[in-house]
């Protein structure tokens, strides 16, 4: 399998990162200039705020506008007495204290074990309290960013975690050899006492020397960052995650992949020099593209973009998968077309299930679609095949980098499933929502837009002293108005000793309605609507 990673920055306002296997778009990435990216970034902030009754407090730390933090996003060296002192975190939260309780205290609730308490929110903060946080979501619509105190810091094959106080290995990495040695490795590293660190899937072949490099680079950073937080006050940002670029080599890159190509020589030079210092035996799989043909037009990547932004997705045997997104969850509706199978129901329906699922996977990658999601599959009968298509999902999302959650099959034959949210959606971040129909995606037909002119004449009609209205509508509910209700219109004019008439636009779109009422002066009249 041939895996390529493209990097197109020839828009200075656009950032895009797609990765290919097989001629294949399986991942890919967006960042505009125009649009803050806050996640991973680490603030001072200040606690402006508490809501008891949802157990939150709200933290202005610079941007402009304040971030949730919730308790469950509190780590336990909040929790004892005397609350919050901001000198603590900054250099060891955890020195001296007991490991074993914090890790008791981390660890998430399992059926049969007893539930972790956390005090009142309440009770561990108060307003003008400073707090370090770490920005894990990006604020969607009116909500503010999600922040946390969990703090983590990536490098290229550790992830530094300050609150952690031990040293793990990946869940993604399901080797129990390849744990052992990497904890092992870690281990013989010594790290300082009570800071904790990950081992990236990234560092999953690599040697001692490499890992201890790259806790050398994270421990001088932390000591930066340290530093920097005894220096400054609330609020102020203490740490910004890298540009895309470095960022994806950083975090996707592997030696699986063939090969990168960059279009532009500023972040080819970005990207190589980053690669000369954390992975030098792998800068000659860089490349500089310099052909005429924008990069993604060479590689047909255009189309399949467009593709992503459009409701349905047809299937490459037959049928398609229908995606409906809405403000609270995600839809998927299964449909089989004119896909068959030997005339047997139920293997057209396991097969065509089977398709949709790797599809649906693919479809979230590419969309970046986070929330609940009900994929609706077609109803099969054999709990065999139910079981297997539960399996090849879960198999399919493996690949995916945010965290998910599938369920079993309801009896309603539905697959419910949670993909984490991090930030807006691909369609979100490139799209607005239509001025004509405010993200409905109908508008009122030219019927119904007359029906309401006509109750609004019939109101103008009720106010003293209008003399006269005019009405700006679009044409065609303009010539709806004065062909079919010019009787009604007709009979409002007697009854209420007014004129009107009717304007009508195609450049207004078909729900605009402007009502202009004067009296004998030309004075407005405001209706009392």
């Amino acid at each position: 399998m041939k895996k390529e990673m493209l990097i197109n920055v020839s828009q200075p306002e656009e950032c895009r990162i797609a990765i290919i296997e097989d001629g294949l778009l399986e991942e890919l990435y967006i960042e505009r200039a125009s649009q803050d990216n806050l996640v991973g970034n680490i603030y001072k902030g200040r606690i402006v705020n508490l809501e008891p009754s949802i157990q939150a407090a709200f933290v202005d730390f610079g941007v402009g506008r304040n971030g949730f933090l919730h308790i469950s996003d509190v780590e336990p060296q909040y929790f004892r007495q005397g609350g919050y002192d901001p000198d603590v975190p900054l250099e060891n939260p955890h020195a001296g204290g007991d490991e074993e309780a914090e890790r008791r205290a981390k660890r998430k609730h399992r059926p049969g074990s007893r539930p972790r308490i956390k005090p009142p929110i309440q009770e561990l903060f108060r307003r003008g309290d400073e707090v370090l946080v770490q920005v894990i979501k990006e604020g969607i619509g009116a909500k503010g960013p999600t922040l946390s105190t969990y703090i983590s810091i990536p490098g290229r094959y550790l992830v530094l975690m300050p609150a952690l106080g031990r040293l793990g290995v990946s869940r993604k990495i399901e080797d129990d050899d390849d744990r052992k040695r990497l904890r092992q490795a870690l281990l013989e590293l010594n790290p300082p006492k009570g800071l904790g660190f990950i081992v990236r899937t990234a560092g999953v072949d690599r040697t001692k020397k490499e890992l201890s490099r790259d806790m050398a680079y994270l421990l001088r950073l932390w000591k930066v960052l340290v530093r920097r937080v005894k220096k400054t006050s609330a609020p102020v940002d203490i740490y910004e995650e890298s540009d895309m670029i470095i960022r994806t080599i950083r975090d996707i890159f592997t030696t699986d992949v063939d090969a990168i190509y960059v279009d532009q020589e500023d972040a080819y030079n970005r990207a190589k020099e980053f690669l000369q210092l954390v992975m030098p035996r792998h800068v000659g799989r860089l490349h500089l593209y310099e052909g005429k043909e924008p990069l993604f037009h060479r590689y047909k990547l255009e189309t399949e973009i467009a593709r992503i932004y459009k409701r349905e997705v047809p299937l490459p045997a037959g049928g398609s998968i229908v995606i409906d997104q809405t403000e609270a969850l995600v839809a998927i509706d299964v449909n089989s077309g004119n896909f068959r199978v030997d005339n047997s129901a139920e293997e057209t329906a396991f097969r065509m299930n089977m398709a949709a699922a790797k599809e649906i996977a693919r479809q979230l990658r590419l969309r970046d679609l986070g929330g609940v999601i009900v994929n609706d599959f077609i109803d099969m009968r054999k709990e065999k095949h139910r079981r297997g298509l539960e399996r090849a999902l879960r198999d399919w999302m493996k690949r995916d980098r945010a965290r998910t959650k599938i369920l079993r099959t309801s009896p309603f034959g539905l697959v419910e499933m949670t993909r984490q949210r991090i930030r807006p959606s691909l369609k979100r971040s490139v799209y607005t929502d239509c001025p004509c129909c405010n993200g409905r995606a109908v508008v009122k037909t030219a019927e119904s837009m007359s029906i309401e002119v006509v109750r609004m004449l019939m109101l103008a009609g009720q106010q003293p002293n209008v003399d006269r209205v005019t009405v700006r509508v679009n044409d065609d509910v303009a010539s709806y108005l004065n062909n079919r209700k010019r009787k009604e219109i007709t009979l409002l004019e007697e009854e209420g000793g007014m004129t009107i008439q009717i304007l009508g636009s195609e450049g207004l779109y078909p729900e605009h309605l402007e009502l202009d009422c004067r009296d004998r002066s030309g004075q407005p009249i405001t209706l009392n609507t």
